[in-house]
């Protein structure tokens, strides 16, 4: 394999609103395409917004959804990869022929549909579809997989999409300043956003305190380092709805260590180059080697009924 130079970005998006977000994905594409990148990835639900899907009854959520891949955004998409001859990751929801509602994120390229996942562990609204699949596919000879935000919180899922070879997991995310039972966690004052350009400084130490990177440190490297793979990281800037989201997109290596981070206090993006050598250089490639299936095949795999709370997302 080749090295491949893949691109993060952070953007504050509107929610609803397709046409703006596009807007904002193709010139991000297109300034990411003139600095070298070949791959760009955006955050969960890019494309539609997020956290207002909350209040959308399932007749609204539906008329927000698209079929994938035949439906106006993801055929944008296309276009957008197609004009800058780069490869798009981003999110949306989805609707099927049956009714159904999913959580999508789907990898385009000048030529169409490259992959399409769905979200396992949806949560945002209760109408909404687990997906029922890991999806392990090419860009440039680099096999990717994807995992869409609470998804890596459940470190079997980054292990199975790993052991299914990928090299590269996405990991498309509106996380953060929420609150949690963790210590320090908490919803962020919008305030500190809309004074941003005056006092940059609070709004910094808030962004990177425990309601925000402080938490992600705590567990994003440790995929990387365990898994021996390449992460990438995404995530939104700015406000999502009511709710303030501090961006820190990123792209790390099979060691857990940061090869580019979003700093900015706005729209960006950053472009790591992977190298493959990294890939059997890591140690995780070693651990996994290493595994003893015959100890715990029972134990992993024993019948389980899945329990998914999310604190603030308090039940009706």
């Amino acid at each position: 394999m080749e090295p491949l130079k893949i691109a993060t970005a952070q953007f504050e998006n509107k929610s609803g609103d397709k046409t703006y977000n596009l807007s904002i994905i193709r010139k991000l594409s297109a300034d990411a395409a003139a600095k070298g990148a070949q791959v760009i990835a955006f955050h969960e639900c890019s494309v539609t917004g997020y956290t207002f899907a909350r209040n959308l009854s399932k007749t609204e959520l539906t008329k927000v959804a698209e079929v994938i891949p035949d439906g106006p955004s993801v055929q944008e998409l296309i276009r957008i990869a197609a004009q800058s001859d780069i490869v798009i990751l981003a999110g949306l929801f989805e609707k099927n022929s049956a009714g159904d509602l999913f959580k999508a994120y789907v990898c385009v390229d000048k030529n169409g549909l490259i992959a399409r996942f769905r979200k396992l562990h949806p949560f945002i609204n209760p109408n909404l579809t687990p997906g029922n699949e890991y999806v392990v596919f090419d860009i440039h000879q680099w096999k990717c997989g994807i995992l869409i935000c609470y998804d890596n919180n459940i470190i079997e899922n980054v292990r199975a999409t790993a052991l299914l070879e990928a090299d590269i997991i996405f990991m498309p995310h509106v996380t953060m300043m929420t609150p949690s039972t963790r210590p320090g966690a908490g919803f962020a004052d919008p305030g500190l956003w809309y004074n941003r350009t005056t006092d940059p400084t609070s709004l910094r130490i808030e962004f990177d305190g425990l309601k925000g990177r402080g938490w992600l440190m705590k567990w994003l490297p440790a995929r990387a380092y365990d898994n021996g793979i390449y992460v990438v990281f995404s995530n939104p800037i700015g406000m999502d709805d009511d709710q303030l989201k501090n961006g820190c997109s990123m792209i790390l290596d099979p060691f857990g260590d940061i090869l580019a981070e979003c700093r900015e206090l706005n729209n960006d993006f950053v472009i790591a180059t992977c190298t493959p050598e990294k890939l059997v250089q890591a140690g995780g490639h070693r651990y996994r080697n290493a595994r003893r299936p015959d100890l715990y095949r029972a134990i992993i795999g024993d019948s389980h009924t899945p329990e998914q709370k999310v604190v603030w997302m308090k039940p009706e």
